[in-house]
């Protein structure tokens, strides 16, 4: 286990490229604790200094190809983009998430795969909350771990793609990628 530095635990940070722009990840010792799209240089440094704040924590950058805590995160995600990898095997640092949030978050983790989506209503009855759809479409946007965590597979009720924290055309390439829809054109 890592010691505490000055401040509290270790959170180790990169940003990885991806075939949906870089992607901001950060780990702790207990699991990777934070996913965010297009993060760019001015945007990860305040996504940092944000979970430095909320985590009480010591973060580092290491370079590239020196990383411990991420290493197998960036291994999965590669393998995902590759399109051979279906689940995700990580642990996970829930702090980011609780109560309902986290509730809806770990239900979408158990019982919606690679290549399937689940409407925002059957999500929340599958959480045991039936009519609670809005509060799910809230659980997505607070998803810390998107992709880790597949918030792109839920969709509107009626079959509408729905919205999602990196952008619908985003969802609409992570869906093509699982073979949910086609790929676009161009």
């Amino acid at each position: 286990m890592d010691t505490p530095g000055p401040r509290g635990p270790h959170l180790e940070w990169t940003v990885v490229d991806s075939d949906i722009g870089p992607l901001l990840l950060a780990a702790t010792p207990e699991g990777l604790v934070k996913v965010e799209f297009h993060a760019g240089p001015d945007r990860a440094e305040r996504m940092i200094g944000a979970l430095v704040s909320r985590l009480g924590a010591d973060a580092r950058r290491p370079p590239p190809g020196e990383e411990v805590l991420l290493a197998e995160p960036i291994r999965q995600l590669k393998a995902y983009f590759a399109g051979t990898l279906r689940r995700f095997d990580l642990p996970l640092d829930w702090r980011l998430s609780s109560g309902f949030n986290r509730q809806v978050l770990l239900e979408l983790d158990r019982t919606v795969p690679y290549g399937a989506v689940v409407g925002y209503g059957e999500l929340a009855a599958r959480a045991g909350a039936p009519g609670a759809a809005q509060a799910v479409g809230n659980a997505m946007g607070s998803n810390p771990l998107p992709l880790v965590v597949a918030c792109h597979r839920v969709v509107e009720n009626d079959g509408g793609i729905g919205g999602f924290g990196g952008g619908v055309e985003t969802k609409r390439r992570l869906l093509a990628l699982e073979g949910v829809l086609p790929q676009p054109l161009f």
